[in-house]
């Protein structure tokens, strides 16, 4: 059996997360057992969730346990089976970690999943047609219910899950606008992904200049808007939300770090009647059949064109995640471990 690097949680953060925080393993892959494949991952995906896990705190999850390895969503090829379900050469789609290969008992449901990977790119299941994805779709179709014509407001919109709601959006004729990070990324959702408009928040520092961006890029007000990360982000596009709006709240990535994240405007949600709901979109599985075969329809025939940013080998994967939660990621960020 062949040797397995993995990459653990050694240590919790006292605030922000550092490399120092994990440690590097190599264990023996254990021989399989009746019902048990072994995939050999090809791709890891690191994602913002993860920085909540490493606390020991409550949350809609337990913390991530020290000294094993760190939890994530992976896609490789079965190496070796001992299931009649899956057999040597399935390209599947997983839960498999930080490490290079996984043991996964066949018969648990929702553990691996097959691929077609004849018109979506393998790595593309970790995020377009993916967990991202189907977090974008729920958000838009499920809470935020738009109508065609009406103003949509996305953060981190060059991102793996702001990248699949806009496609979403565009395909029931709403009109987008993201927020984003840099004249770079903002050009790559405009002129890539087709958002209407993109504004840049590294230009405009404050509420205020946000708030009035916005304005101008939405000269109807903001009828629903799907938030990513928090903050001075979440205040300007409070101030610039319509009568009984609604507010798909998936992550605050404002607040990773342990630090509170004040709401400047919370008396906006009763004076516009707003509705705002936060989601966990592994609560909601039902919904991933019909998610995933729009998101593959849209990435299949070019109207999703998701980019990726990839680091090289695990031992990369701390850095590239520190990275991911300074915004130093393009779209989505995997680790190739192949």
């Amino acid at each position: 059996m062949p040797t397995n690097k993995q990459i653990h949680l050694d240590n919790r953060p006292a605030g922000e997360a550092s490399a120092s925080n994990f440690k590097l393993v190599t264990a023996e892959t254990p021989a399989l057992q009746d019902g048990q494949v072994l995939v050999r991952h090809h791709f890891m995906s690191l994602d913002p969730y993860m920085r909540g896990r490493m606390n020991d705190s409550k949350s809609y999850a337990a913390p991530q346990p020290l000294g094993q390895v760190m939890q994530g969503g992976t896609v490789g090829e079965v190496v070796e089976s001992k299931s009649d379900k899956y057999k040597v050469g399935d390209k599947v789609v997983g839960f498999g970690g930080w490490q290079e290969y996984s043991v996964v008992n066949a018969d648990q449901v929702g553990a691996l999943r097959k691929v077609d990977t004849t018109h979506v790119p393998l790595s593309h299941y970790l995020g377009a047609v993916g967990m991202p994805g189907v977090t974008a779709w729920y958000g838009l179709v499920k809470i935020i219910q738009p109508k065609a014509g009406q103003t949509v407001v996305v953060s981190a919109a060059s991102g793996a899950v702001g990248s699949a709601f806009g496609a979403l959006a565009k395909a029931r004729d709403l009109r987008v606008v993201g927020i984003a990070g840099g004249e770079d990324k903002c050009k790559y959702v405009t002129d890539d992904l087709g958002f209407d408009a993109c504004i840049d928040y590294k230009a405009h520092r404050d509420v205020g200049a946000l708030s009035k961006a916005l304005k101008a890029a939405c000269p109807d007000g903001i009828s629903g808007y799907f938030e990513n990360v928090g903050g001075v982000v979440m205040d300007a596009v409070m101030t610039r939300m319509n009568a009984f709006g609604r507010i798909a709240l998936c992550g605050m990535i404002a607040g990773y770090d342990g630090k509170p994240v004040p709401m400047s405007f919370p008396q906006l949600l009763l004076t516009n009647r707003m509705t705002l709901e936060g989601f966990i979109v592994s609560e909601h599985m039902e919904v991933w059949p019909e998610a995933l075969t729009e998101l593959g329809m849209l990435v299949g025939t070019g109207k999703l064109r998701p980019r990726e940013s990839v680091a090289q080998g695990i031992e990369a994967a701390p850095e590239a995640f520190l990275g991911l939660l300074k915004g130093r990621n393009f779209g989505k960020q995997l680790v190739k471990l192949i």
